[in-house]
């Protein structure tokens, strides 16, 4: 069974950096793709940062350049490395993979100050 745990989320003021990560288990994770996604209020759920297997990584637009994706295949974990963070930035932020279906972790909050 896929599980996904995010851990890393907090209140930050506009500027800082925060280190979310995303502990993987029940599949094999070096050869999966594996994402962030985010949703802030009233908002959809919107694709952040992809990883494939071979470490290549994908952005939105809007983020490259502050946000950066990263693996450790020999913790199971993925990381979201976020710098010079905005208030629109703040959202819940989920970890995802897609095995057959669909599996989302149960997010963490961001929040960022202005």
């Amino acid at each position: 069974q896929v599980h996904l745990v995010e851990s890393g989320g907090g209140l930050v003021q506009a500027g800082g950096s925060l280190r979310l990560s995303c502990a993987a288990s029940g599949f094999i994770f070096s050869v999966n793709d594996m994402e962030w996604f985010r949703q802030a209020p009233g908002k959809e759920r919107e694709l952040v940062a992809t990883i494939d297997s071979t470490g290549a990584t994908n952005y939105a637009a809007s983020l490259k350049g502050r946000f950066t994706i990263s693996r450790d295949n020999t913790k199971n974990t993925v990381y979201l490395q976020m710098n010079g963070l905005k208030p629109e930035d703040a959202a819940v932020y989920y970890c995802h993979v897609r095995i057959f279906q669909d599996s989302w972790g149960h997010g963490t909050q961001v929040t960022v100050s202005s």
